[in-house]
């Protein structure tokens, strides 16, 4: 059973930077692509970032590249989202799941589970 948790959210203002941490279990960590959305209260949810069973492709959405990095450790399961330079629009609960990731990610929504709530001041 895949099982994901996240966490690492909290309250910055704006310009300012976090480091989301997914930790893996329950499943082979190096069969899959995975990755991070996000929903915001009103607004669609978007596919953030995500890294692939390898690692050795990534993808960043526009709103977020060059601000946000994605990176791996298959040796702790774990995916980290380094997020700098945040805004206000980046405000949201960010999940990370598996799911494919190629130009865009397509997340297994039932692998997320519980997000982490990202709140950007201005």
């Amino acid at each position: 059973e895949v099982q994901l948790q996240a966490s690492g959210g909290g309250l910055v203002q704006a310009g300012g930077s976090l480091r989301l941490s997914c930790a893996a279990s329950g499943f082979s960590f190096d069969d899959y692509d995975i990755g991070w959305f996000r929903q915001a209260p009103g607004k669609e949810r978007e596919g953030v970032s995500c890294i692939s069973r390898t690692g050795d492709s990534t993808f960043a959405a526009g709103s977020v590249k060059g601000r946000f990095t994605i990176s791996k450790d298959n040796t702790k399961k774990t995916v980290f989202l380094r997020m700098n330079n945040l805004k206000p629009e980046d405000t949201a609960v960010y999940y990370c799941a598996v799911g494919t990731c190629g130009f865009g990610f397509r997340p297994d929504l039932s692998s997320s589970g519980q997000g982490t709530l990202v709140t950007v001041s201005s």
